[in-house]
């Protein structure tokens, strides 16, 4: 496959100039650009992906830019064969909680503040969401398709949009995407509470049909959706950070957790120190200390659930929104879920990956880990365990590892302070399955997939997984030295059992003369910082959402762009004036990544025929 500038890149004035001049322009990776969110301009990135030159690869692998310039991109889909095939990049909208990712006030002149506006429903407006489609050299072909209409068509307006799948991937058939109205943790004032949908995506125009409706919307939206055998398959987020509902979840306006069967509370209580104790499960306000709570209390159709893997029967919208089922429960944010292949030691099993709780809201935690996993039903049809709000991976919340610290971010800092994490039940359910390994705090592991054939090779064996870690969101202080995230991270299964696992960073940023990547183990190493790249000025990875393998063998990151946070584990990252917190979008920085196999002896890309799992 030949090197392609990105058919988006647009030439500086002075490059033009030399063009016409018939001088040689300057190259692609000195185009450095500083780019703005459009309500609040003083909050700035960094720009410049260049063609991945700051993202180290292990040997015998490369990486390169197949689409930039994106607005927040959450997930990528592909239709067609290795030789020719198209690429559906799905666009979030508003997905985080700041005044400056407001879709009402984007001007019409960029960095106008004061004038006209775009209309929430311009396809222009880079705060709601829609589908851009590429062919096989990423060339954008088609889009904005899906972007919100005034008679309420297309995706819902505040986002975010995160899943996308075909029904029978490579080969087509229906297509499906989650959205919802309301940014996580409460991006919308006044509520989007059971706003999250399942719709179907009609081809090629765009259509936008609703499948399912009502589904949880608060601390995480429905995300990541596939299909298999003839069921729809998501992740459902949970409505809180660690099962309270806190300021951190619209102010307390959020909906609270839903159970997926039926829990007793314990008698301990949160107090959010403005006045409202809460009990878990519950509103912000409202303690019902040893509370016996229903299954879906709370929820708009049965089966519905939070923090969970939910299915639904594939057909028409009254069989999808009637026929919901959890597949398997207690996990704070499943994000990321895959089938492995039948051959595999997963042998077909489901794999998510979890992300752990923050230190905020009314029952902060520090330290916990991210996770990944395999989730099913029991045998008699109910649904699994995985112990949250009460474990968190392999140990129980009251361990002193998980005591928060005093964040600005908690509810009540000075009350909870280095004190156990009480428990929100008064006992478990059924016994709580553990998770097949862990990740570091905050890490924020996301999108995963299984590797073809084609892309085993050095460090990477057959059955992997390559699985996106997003990065902290400026709560906590950083996770290590140097800090994981941004990356992308190798999972091995040695041998033939599915409980063995080697984890080590794939694909990362550090600067080109800092890379080592002839290491003794072929394990890449960096000689010096690997943090995101616009905080850096490296022409690397910023946010990973999640990681598909294309028809073509390739893996395709999926990098959602700069985002300004809090600060808390990098000052560089850290939003310009305090009262745009807490997580600032800067639309035009989402860049999808290509990662190929290379054959080393002749330095071309790796395409096998037997890529099929």
């Amino acid at each position: 496959m030949k090197r392609l500038i990105a058919p988006k890149q647009k030439l500086s004035s002075i490059a033009v100039g030399l063009a016409l001049a018939g001088m040689a322009a300057v190259p692609v990776a000195a185009w450095a650009q500083t780019k703005a969110n459009p309500v609040c301009p003083i909050e700035t990135a960094h720009y410049n992906p260049g063609n991945g030159e700051d993202i180290i690869v292990p040997k015998g692998f490369k990486v390169e830019v197949f689409a930039r310039d994106l607005n927040m991109p959450t997930d990528i889909a592909f239709v067609g064969n290795k030789d020719r095939f198209k690429a559906y990049v799905l666009e979030s909208g508003t997905g985080l909680p700041s005044r400056c990712n407001d879709n009402t006030k984007v001007p019409v002149t960029p960095g106008d503040v004061n004038g006209p506006k775009l209309s929430k429903f311009d396809a222009k407006n880079p705060f709601t969401p829609d589908i851009l489609v590429f062919d096989q050299d990423g060339h954008k072909v088609a889009g904005p398709l899906g972007k919100p209409t005034a008679l309420g068509g297309g995706f819902q307006l505040d986002g975010p949009a995160i899943g996308l799948a075909f029904q029978h991937d490579f080969q087509g058939g229906r297509f499906f995407a989650t959205d919802s109205n309301q940014g996580v943790r409460g991006a919308v004032s006044g509520g989007g509470n059971n706003t999250s949908r399942i719709v179907e995506v009609g081809l090629p125009a765009g259509t936008i049909t609703t499948m399912v409706r009502g589904l949880p919307t608060g601390d995480h939206p429905t995300e990541q959706i596939l299909v298999k055998d003839n069921w729809v398959y998501w992740s459902q987020g949970s409505a809180t950070n660690s099962g309270v509902t806190g300021h951190d979840n619209g102010g307390g306006g959020n909906q609270h957790e839903i159970a997926c069967q039926q829990i007793t509370l314990s008698q301990n209580v949160w107090d959010s120190g403005d006045g409202d104790i809460s009990s878990g499960y519950s509103n912000h306000g409202v303690h019902r200390p040893g509370a016996v709570v229903p299954a879906f209390e709370g929820a708009t159709s049965r089966g519905m659930c939070t923090g969970a893997i939910l299915r639904t029967k594939l057909g028409n919208a009254s069989t999808m929104q009637n026929n919901i089922e959890p597949v398997a429960w207690g996990f704070r944010n499943p994000y990321g879920i895959r089938f492995s292949p039948s051959d595999h030691p997963l042998k077909g099993e489901l794999m998510y990956s979890e992300n752990g709780e923050d230190e905020r809201g009314a029952r902060p935690t520090n330290n916990s880990p991210d996770r990944i996993g395999v989730a099913r039903q029991n045998k008699d049809g109910s649904p699994e365990w995985h112990g949250w709000p009460d474990r968190f991976g392999f140990l129980d919340s009251t361990q002193s590892v998980f005591n928060p610290k005093g964040s600005p971010a908690d509810d009540n800092p000075a009350l909870f302070a280095g004190k156990p994490v009480l428990p929100v039940l008064a006992f478990f359910p059924q016994q709580p399955k553990a998770p097949l390994g862990l990740e570091p705090a905050d890490v924020a592991a996301v999108g995963l997939d299984f590797v073809p054939n084609s892309f085993v090779g050095g460090i990477v064996k057959k059955g992997a997984v390559l699985l996106s870690r997003e990065g902290d969101f400026g709560f906590s202080q950083a996770n290590g030295t140097p800090e994981a995230g941004h990356d992308v991270e190798l999972v091995n299964f040695t041998g033939n059992s599915p409980t063995e696992l080697t984890q080590l960073r794939f694909a990362f940023n550090c600067r080109q003369a800092e890379q080592q990547r002839n290491t003794s183990d072929g394990v890449p190493r960096c000689a010096g910082e690997t943090e995101q790249a616009f905080v850096l000025e490296i022409r690397g990875i910023n946010r990973p959402t999640t990681i598909r393998f294309g028809p073509d063998g390739a893996a395709y990151l999926v990098d959602y762009g700069a985002v300004r946070d809090p600060g808390n584990s990098d000052e560089g990252s850290r939003f310009k004036d305090p009262n745009d917190a807490p997580l600032v979008q800067i639309p035009g920085t989402g860049t999808i990544w290509k990662i190929s196999r290379i054959d080393n002896d002749r330095g071309r890309d790796r395409h096998d025929d037997d890529d099929d799992d």
